[in-house]
């Protein structure tokens, strides 16, 4: 039995020393790992580069293993011989090894034996910028995007080599192309030729990228400088400046005190302090305190300190320009090469070009996209305005109330897609069965009594407001658009549009549509046409002017009520919402005019074009916008008071 228990106990023996002994032996990643050892424990960023440069430059395919696990703190030191490890928790107290190079586990040891390598943010980020050359070959093309991605963030001069040898095996048209675009801007910050410089800024003449933008503005960075003769030849000058023109008397002759070349300027403050230093027996250069309030006097005082050598002397107006007369002032590039710079200004105009262009198309899109919402929230205006000859100052409150049924709907169907498709026809029914009982309770006593008309309204529209805060509060409620619509389309970093302006845009065409289709193919259209062009006739003829009135009030407060849907996608659901849309809704109609649906569409764009354009002018300020508008608005209807496509018929006899 002793025998036995012997025999087992020399075998474990041999087996341990067989796995110490595998674990010691100075493979080809660990001899590197050791020689480096002192540095890595250290693991600080001011001297931690030349070990991350022996591991990249290595040419071992365990390289990137190693650089990832030193990265995610997962690198451990061994206490009893110094080799480093990947190390797994296998338990509180104990961890499993794992060898770097043949990446096999190699055996277990308890966490009092390790040593965790936790390199700092500094450190982590030196070691992400050596990976990216490893990932930049990644079999996965997700991880070769996300090199690129890294690269465009945190440019580098190392990083230049290992991209261009990335190009000619990327197989990835799409990557190959940005891995070449990556390439043109390293090699125009990083690049040492001159002429592959340059070739690189011909490549991206008219990028809109901000990053290749950026790229240029650097070159083109400058700062002052002064000179006593002629610029020299190795300064790559970018203008003279002329005192008086590009740069101020004051700047100048600062810029010659910077570089100790003239006394300084002394300021009346100066003056008045010096001269309280030196203040004896109610006195100060011989000049009595009371009467250094003048100037003269103050002047007086001071000179007579200069002559005791008490203060410094101030230089004369004739000394300064003198001293200004005598230096010449440059504006120099901080980049050497003239070669290259030209190149960039070249560059520079031409991509300014295209920004321009591309600024005036993302402009255009946002005047279609506002244009798009004032006809939504004018278009049922237009219809009862025209038709009915009725003022409706709570247009505003139906499409409030169309935004809060879209809020209601919400709170019942949390699916955000099925929500906003329910809410769409829900706010046109609650909206149209709200106008058809205003009309019946309220306008309808009123028909050619405009004033009496608005007074009423006015007051309906002060109640709405009063009731909805009331029943929702007066905090603003969220109207939440569908995943699908986060988000923007973007053509480039200069042009875009969100989806949920793209879905109003569509939106209001889809309504364009019903309405045309209602007016020119419906009993109901046919009726509504009749009694615009002419009431009297069309009651003669069987139709009941009432009826139609009542139907075309409710339809048009139906279509506020969609207009509030699509407005509380973007804006916050408050009892004012509607307020912030009827003076838009009224200028539209007037604008285009009234009664006409393809007066309203051109009034919309008119306005929407407009404001954006005015905005884009004076963009700090978008009341201005708002008074600038109304201005036009006066302005254009002394011209065209019945708008740009007036109404036949009746509203062309009134």
């Amino acid at each position: 039995m002793i025998r036995l228990f012997l025999t087992g106990l020399f075998v474990l023996l041999n087996c341990s020393l067989a796995v110490a002994q595998s674990t010691s032996v100075q493979t080809p990643m660990q001899a590197v790992l050791q020689e480096q050892s002192e540095l890595i424990v250290k693991s600080s960023r001011k001297s931690i580069a030349p070990a991350i440069d022996a591991i990249t430059e290595s040419g071992l395919p365990q390289a990137q293993d190693v650089l990832q696990a030193w990265q995610g703190k997962d690198m451990w030191l061994r206490k009893a011989d110094g080799l480093f490890f990947r190390a797994e928790k296998l338990d509180s107290k104990t961890y499993k090894l794992f060898d770097f190079d043949s990446g096999e586990r190699v055996g277990e040891a308890p966490k009092s034996e390790l040593k965790q390598l936790k390199p700092n943010s500094g450190v982590r980020a030196l070691i992400g910028v050596a990976l990216v050359q490893f990932q930049l070959n990644d079999p996965d093309p997700e991880r070769r995007r996300a090199a690129l991605v890294s690269i465009e963030r945190n440019p580098s001069e190392s990083l230049l080599a290992p991209l261009r040898a990335s190009i000619t095996t990327e197989s990835d048209e799409g990557l190959k192309e940005m891995k070449l675009r990556a390439e043109r801007l390293l090699t125009i910050s990083f690049g040492a030729d001159e002429a592959a410089r340059i070739e690189a800024i011909e490549y991206i003449s008219g990028d809109l990228g901000v990053d290749a933008r950026a790229t240029l503005n650097r070159l083109l960075a400058s700062k002052t400088d002064v000179f006593t003769d002629a610029p020299p030849d190795n300064v790559n000058v970018a203008r003279r400046l002329e005192v008086g023109d590009a740069i101020s008397s004051a700047e100048a002759y600062q810029l010659l005190v910077d570089r100790q070349l003239v006394p300084p300027l002394v300021s009346q403050n100066d003056i008045r302090l010096t001269l309280a230093q030196h203040v004896t027996d109610g006195k100060v250069g011989g000049v009595s305190v009371a009467a250094l309030t003048e100037a003269v006097q103050r002047e007086k005082a001071y000179g007579a300190l200069v002559a005791e050598g008490l203060a410094e002397p101030a230089p004369t107006e004739a000394e300064v320009n003198a001293a200004l007369s005598q230096h010449i002032f440059a504006e120099l590039y901080d980049e050497p090469s003239a070669a290259v710079t030209q190149a960039a200004e070249k560059a520079m105009q031409s991509t300014s070009v295209h920004v321009g262009l591309n600024q005036a198309a993302d402009l255009a899109l946002d005047g279609i996209s506002l244009a798009s919402i004032y006809f939504l929230a004018a278009i049922g205006l237009a219809i009862t305005f025209g038709v009915m000859g009725v003022i409706n100052m709570a247009h505003g409150e139906f499409i409030m109330m169309g935004a809060y049924t879209g809020y209601v709907v919400q709170q019942v169907v949390p699916n955000h897609t099925i929500s906003i498709i329910v809410a769409i026809p829900l706010a046109f029914a609650v909206t149209f069965a709200a106008g058809v009982a205003m009309e019946r309770l309220v306008i309808r006593w009123l028909y050619n009594r405009p004033l009496e008309t608005l007074l009423a309204t006015f007051g309906v529209s002060i109640a709405l407001q009063q009731l909805a805060k009331n029943i929702f509060g007066t905090q603003a409620r969220p109207l939440t658009a569908p995943a699908w619509l986060d988000g923007a389309w973007v053509l480039n970093d200069v042009v875009s549009i969100s989806y949920i302006r793209i879905a109003i845009f569509v939106l209001a065409l889809g309504f364009l549509a019903i309405f045309l289709f209602i007016m020119k193919r419906t009993r109901l259209g046919l009726e509504t046409r009749a009694v615009t062009q002419n009431p009297g006739m069309a009651a003669s003829m069987g139709i009941n002017p009432n009826r139609v009135n009542m139907l075309t009030f409710g339809l048009g407060s139906g279509i506020a009520g969609v207009a509030g849907v699509a407005i509380g996608l973007f804006a916050k659901v408050t009892s004012e919402l509607g307020s912030d849309y009827i003076v838009q809704s009224f200028m539209t109609v007037v604008v285009g005019g009234v009664g006409n649906i393809w007066g309203t569409l051109f009034g919309a764009a008119m306005i929407g074009f407009m404001q954006k354009g005015i905005e884009w002018l004076n963009p700090s300020n978008t009341l201005a916008a708002q008074t600038f508008m109304i201005i036009f608005i006066i302005i254009f209807i002394q011209f065209r008071p019945r708008g740009i496509i007036a109404l036949k018929g009746r509203a062309a006899g009134d």
